[in-house]
């Protein structure tokens, strides 16, 4: 028994592989969604899933293992695109400053998100009671009306304005103009979008015509 037991070679448990392929897994879908989203505003929701692909780097089997086809894709593009204007207007309250210094630093960081030139395909291609898009919009809503409210509380927000306004404005900002380049419009975004801003500032200039937009004028369409 002891000499048995002293020339069998022992063996030694090889290192789990399975974390690591799951980490690589992880990384190619964040990859693909990051690439859908940059390719569907340049080329709209109908952008070559082969283009996607290269964009991201992996292999077209690769992005089919993980999205079956366009619709589940634009769905976690949404789903991206919501959590990250969720997540900046979070971080925008927690950063401190005055009430209006975070909603200015909150609407800077959304346009970064071309959620104009994204419009359409989040508002044609996805479904609306989605529950997990709905669970992450009715955050997203409630995190900017919050910004806004104490904003307006603190009398540095003209009380004319509603949080429809300010999304209205940010898509329309960030919605590439017919004939014109996304670079271009990448150029001149934060300087226009800094004059709405200013714009917005208490005590106000001017009455504003017509009535404010709000979040359920458009929430049908969201």
């Amino acid at each position: 028994m002891s000499s048995i037991a002293a020339t069998t070679p022992v063996r030694t448990a090889e290192p789990a592989r399975t974390p690591k392929l799951r980490a690589d897994a992880t990384r190619n879908r964040e990859r693909i969604i990051m690439a859908a989203r940059d390719a569907f505003v340049e080329h709209g929701a109908d952008a070559p899933l082969d283009e996607i692909a290269k964009r991201a780097g992996v292999g077209n089997a690769t992005l089919y293992r993980n999205f079956p086809d366009r619709t589940a894709l634009i769905r976690e593009v949404a789903l991206l695109v919501k959590n990250r204007v969720l997540a900046g207007a979070e971080a925008a309250q927690a950063e401190g400053g005055s009430p209006f210094d975070a909603l200015q630093r909150f609407v800077h960081a959304t346009v970064e998100e071309k959620v104009g030139a994204l419009c359409p395909i989040l508002t044609n291609r996805v479904d609306v009671h989605d529950p997990d898009l709905a669970g992450v919009r009715e955050r997203m809503t409630t995190a900017v009306v919050e910004l806004m409210d104490r904003a307006k509380a603190a009398g540095e927000l003209r009380p004319d304005v509603d949080h429809g306004d300010l999304f209205i404005a940010i898509s329309q900002l960030t919605r590439p103009l017919p004939g014109t380049s996304c670079q271009l419009l990448d150029e001149f975004v934060h300087r226009h979008l800094q004059l709405f801003l200013d714009g917005l500032r208490a005590p106000a200039p001017s009455v504003l015509p017509g009535r404010a937009a709000t979040f359920e004028d458009f929430h049908s369409d969201h």
